[in-house]
């Protein structure tokens, strides 16, 4: 039985391959700096936008980076409504809300302001509000027939990359399951990169989506859909996370370490999307519909565990990011084991635990089987894992 799911991972790996070759180039017109936000206000301007939806979340408004948004909004002759009620792994009952809104406001585009929890809900409401479908009828693959309403991002936060990215994931809350939009009409036309929305981040958010960018870059390195234009994204992510994380951390005003930042989750997320991800994600996800994780968080904690599982395979790889970063050693297994520990030490100086509290041992089985389900559904790790291998990875993870 083993020996026959495994080839039937081979094969889907190999129609991910080749449909991977097939996504389009197009990324989103792009913003950077201090004025990112007013230049992309004046661009939607441009495109005959009358009403905008805004998606973010209630701590956005009250930290006063949504009124930011909206006075830019203001100077170039735009009318919005904001749509707060945004939470961390975002439900169908959150998408479902956002639409109502944005149809009772007669709204004709939408602008998300946040991290992956908002930009996820609203490409599902742009999705859902041209297609006249109930969310859940949108979820897989390629099911967005019809372009959504326009839709543009300001991420808040340097780790998803959901700015630049192809899908969006809504929690299943009676099941705890996370459920997967992915189409290339999802992507956002127009982004801002902008490192002074990003000054007041508390450090441990920081950590955490600085660390989920890191998870994007390393997991789609290391897959076996990379290309040359996929490596090169992912390596100019990893070598701006470990050189300007642990500043950003430390001063949240460095703006410089922000902008640098903002830049390694942008160029993960065009790497990741391209590629997939791995098992740290869905063990993650799985983290995140259990005990709401953050999903940051819940990566850093599965990377180095997963990185050891699949080392021997992933070997060359993992020692180019050694070399990438200065990691010593007289072989190949040095570097490799090096990075490893270098990932360690970069989760100890920006204050990110090893472990999990809230995992449950009595949990351990059925979080397995749910992480491997997801990731044998079109994940091109480059070593398999079965049921026994997870629950060894979860048993290290536990308090």
């Amino acid at each position: 039985m083993f020996a026959l799911k495994k080839a039937l991972h081979a094969f889907v790996i190999a129609i991910t391959r080749v449909l991977s070759k097939l996504m389009p180039d197009r990324v989103p017109m792009t913003f950077i700096g201090r004025d990112a936000t007013a230049e992309l206000c004046a661009s939607m301007a441009q495109t005959q936008a009358r009403k905008v939806l805004i998606v973010t979340d209630a701590g956005l408004v009250k930290a006063g980076v949504a009124g930011r948004v909206t006075d830019a909004l203001d100077g170039v002759g735009l009318a919005w409504t904001v749509y707060d009620g945004v939470e961390p792994d975002p439900t169908f009952a959150h998408v479902d809300a956002g639409l109502g809104q944005l149809e009772s406001e007669n709204c004709d585009a939408i602008l998300a302001v946040g991290g992956g929890s908002s930009m996820d809900t609203a490409k599902v409401i742009a999705a859902m509000a041209t297609n006249g479908r109930d969310a859940r009828k949108l979820e897989g693959m390629m099911k967005v027939r019809r372009p959504p309403l326009p839709l543009c991002a300001i991420p808040t936060t340097a780790g998803t990359g959901s700015e630049v990215t192809v899908a969006a994931v809504v929690s299943e809350t009676e099941t705890h399951t996370k459920k997967f939009f992915v189409d290339p009409k999802l992507l956002p036309e127009m982004t801002a990169l902008d490192p002074t929305l990003m000054a007041g981040l508390p450090p441990p958010i920081t950590a955490a989506t600085g660390m989920d960018a890191l998870t994007h870059a390393v997991e789609s390195f290391i897959a076996t859909t990379s290309t040359p234009q996929t490596e090169r994204w992912a390596t100019a992510a990893v070598k701006l996370i470990f050189a300007n994380l642990p500043k950003a951390h430390a001063d949240g005003a460095d703006l410089e370490a922000r902008k640098a930042m903002a830049l390694a989750s942008y160029y993960a997320g065009l790497a990741f999307t391209r590629t997939s991800v791995g098992y740290v994600h869905a063990i993650a996800h799985t983290f995140g519909a259990y005990y709401r994780t953050p999903h940051g968080m819940a990566n850093a904690i599965a990377l180095p565990h997963v990185l050891e599982f699949s080392k021997e395979r992933a070997r060359g790889p993992l020692a180019r990011l050694g070399e990438l970063i200065g990691v010593g050693g007289v072989n190949e297994a040095e570097r490799v084991d090096g990075f490893i520990a270098a990932v360690r030490d970069l989760m100890a100086r920006i204050e990110i635990p090893y472990t999990l509290d809230a995992l449950e041992p009595g949990d351990i089985p059925a979080i397995a089987k749910q992480a491997l389900s997801e990731a044998h559904m079109n994940y091109p790790v480059p070593r398999y894992m079965d049921q026994a291998d997870c629950e060894r990875i979860l048993q290290r993870i536990l308090r």
